[in-house]
C-alpha cells in the first residue's frame, strides 16, 4: 500500500536536469518573457553523439545505418538470408537435435527479422511523435500568446484602477 502524502508542499515526482528546472522557474516568474521552442528527434541528436565532428559522423553513420537496416525490405531480405539454413534446421529437428533447430529459429530467423521489424515500428512512432510535438507546439505558442495578452490586460487595468483610485482621492478631498 501506498503510504499517505504528507501535509504541506508536494512531493516532485518528475526527475529533470537543473537547467530545465532553472528554466521551468524563470517561464514561471516571468511568463511575458517566455518563448515556447519546439523539440524533435532531431534536435536531441547532438545531444546522444556529441555536437562536434566526430559526434556529427557517428550521428549520420547511425542514422544512415538505421533508415537502410530498419525497413520492410530489408525484413524481406533477412527472411530470405534465414531460410538458406532452414533445411538444415529442419534436418536437426528430425534427427532430434532441438539446439541446431533452436539455434537457427533464435539466431537466424527471430534477430535477422524482428531486428529490422522493430525499427520499423520505432520510426513510425518517432514520426507520430515528431508530429504530435510540433501540433501541441503550435497550440501551446497560441496558447501562450492569449496569456501574454492576458497578462497584458490586467497591467492595464491594474494601472486604471490605480488612477480611478487617485480621481477618486482627489474628488473626496475636495468635498
Amino acid at each position: 500500500m501506498d503510504e499517505a502524502e504528507p501535509a504541506g508542499k508536494p512531493r516532485e515526482r518528475r526527475i529533470s536536469s537543473a537547467a530545465h528546472r532553472a528554466a521551468y522557474a524563470a517561464a514561471n516568474e516571468k511568463p511575458t518573457e517566455h518563448k515556447p521552442r519546439l523539440i524533435t528527434s532531431r534536435s536531441v541528436e547532438p545531444a546522444i553523439h556529441g555536437a562536434g565532428r566526430l559526434g556529427k559522423i557517428n550521428s549520420w553513420l547511425a542514422v544512415r545505418i538505421t533508415k537502410a537496416v530498419g525497413t520492410m525490405w530489408a525484413a524481406y531480405v533477412f527472411v530470405l538470408i534465414s531460410l538458406v539454413s532452414f533445411p538444415q534446421a529442419i534436418h536437426a529437428f528430425q534427427t532430434g537435435d532441438t539446439y541446431i533447430g533452436i539455434s537457427w529459429l533464435s539466431q537466424s530467423f527471430l534477430q535477422l527479422v524482428l531486428l529490422p521489424i522493430i525499427i520499423v515500428g520505432q520510426n513510425v512512432i518517432s514520426a507520430s511523435q515528431d508530429a504530435r510535438a510540433e501540433a501541441d507546439h503550435i497550440t501551446l505558442t497560441t496558447l501562450h500568446s492569449i496569456n501574454v495578452r492576458q497578462l497584458k490586460m490586467l497591467e492595464q487595468q491594474q494601472e486604471m484602477l490605480k488612477q480611478q483610485r487617485a480621481i477618486l482621492e482627489l474628488l473626496q478631498k475636495k468635498s
